[in-house]
């Protein structure tokens, strides 16, 4: 059987469940705290309601939209993902190529198991993305930014919103922390889960071996987690913002906005938009609901710089949510990385086609042909 016996995001979520170790599964599906950040995202993406009107003559439809200039199957990109290299062999390989074939832009994070130098081949005429991290050794993030503007990235973003990395308890439970150490409790529960064990680990066994962090400078970083230079560096300031924009040659968004004070102040420092995200409530468990903080954003900059909003979204409908509430585009998170994690390449792409498919069929009971077309006065709440 394959991705196609799953017809929603929820289809997918539940293949991934059984063929992931409960470990990895909890990393990839859970917050943090007391997971209440997770169901206040999608508490927050549920109050809002359609005010559909009708008779709007939809017969043609289109979901595709333009962004930075590039041409995209419909208003979204594939998220920055740490963990896909262990849920699937060459895992951000595999989203880069779904992303391709899709239409839609893939972004590589800085804690990639695979080199950007080989996303920008599987990328080659297509746009892709880096997400970064500000190190402790800031002038070595600084030499990966160059890097990465060689390889032909077009968009870097920003993240700002992990200055410490979280404590996630459920982690340390499953043997799943960071920096990953085996024991008695993670080894019985990847032996338990033979079909990922064998499909991704032991492929990586019998080829490159252990997945590690690749574009970590000098050695690799590890499994789950680099040497002290490359710690997240809890010093950035809005100065690191300016001095980015004056050494990236392409777009420049800030990642993890939650305030309209904060969105105006990442413009002032020269960037071409935000993200606004609560990092998939990864990181504190009481943060804004990302939709929630939305409205405010695109009032104070909308204008003035593009908005993609993530966290949550596991519906089309979400999309035009998002879309009416003053986002250019979102970024798809965890949605995709389900079907990475339950059928590769082909389970992503099952992903971002039930997406798509929701989406435009949001998009005709609510009058609209084309994304532009969803407007504030389409939703309540």
């Amino acid at each position: 059987m394959g991705a196609d016996i799953c017809h929603d995001i929820a289809d997918l979520r539940a293949a991934a469940r059984r063929r992931l170790p409960r470990g990895l599964f909890d990393y990839v599906d859970r917050g943090c705290d007391g997971d209440i950040g997770i169901a206040r995202n999608r508490a927050a993406f549920d109050a809002i309601t359609f005010a559909p009107p009708v008779l709007r003559g939809v017969a043609d439809r289109s979901t595709a939209t333009t962004l930075f200039g590039q041409s995209l199957a419909m208003p979204a990109a594939i998220a920055p993902m740490s963990p896909a290299g262990l849920l699937w062999h060459e895992g951000e390989g595999k989203l880069a190529a779904a992303a391709r074939a899709f239409g839609i832009p893939y972004t590589l994070p800085t804690e990639s198991m695979t080199r950007l130098e080989a996303i920008s081949a599987t990328m080659a005429g297509s746009p892709w993305w880096f997400q970064l991290y500000v190190w402790a050794d800031k002038a070595e993030s600084l030499r990966l930014v160059e890097k990465v503007a060689s390889a032909g990235a077009s968009v870097l973003l920003l993240t700002v919103d992990t200055v410490v990395a979280p404590y996630r308890a459920f982690n340390y439970r499953n043997g799943f922390a960071t920096p990953f150490k085996p024991g008695l409790r993670n080894i019985s529960d990847m032996l338990a889960h033979p079909h990922w064990l064998l499909g991704t680990m032991g492929r990586y066994a019998l080829t490159t071996g252990v997945p590690r962090m690749l574009n970590h400078p000098g050695a690799p970083g590890a499994l789950m987690g680099g040497g002290p230079s490359t710690r997240l560096n809890g010093g950035i300031t809005w100065e690191d913002v300016a001095e980015l924009r004056r050494i990236w040659p392409g777009k420049l968004l800030v990642k993890g906005i939650l305030r309209a004070d904060d969105a105006r102040r990442a413009i002032e420092a020269g960037a071409d938009g935000v993200v606004v995200s609560n990092h998939g409530a990864r990181n504190l468990d009481g943060a804004t609901p990302s939709i929630t903080a939305l409205p405010a954003i695109a009032a104070e900059i909308g204008r003035h710089g593009t908005i993609l909003l993530d966290s949550g979204i596991r519906h089309g409908a979400d999309i035009a949510r998002a879309l009416a509430l003053g986002a250019d585009a979102v970024l798809l998170g965890r949605a995709v990385l389900f079907g990475l994690a339950a059928y590769g390449e082909a389970g992503a792409a099952r992903a971002l086609h039930l997406l798509r498919h929701e989406f435009e069929t949001a998009m005709a009971l609510l009058g609209a042909s084309l994304p532009a077309e969803i407007t504030r006065d389409l939703v309540m709440g």
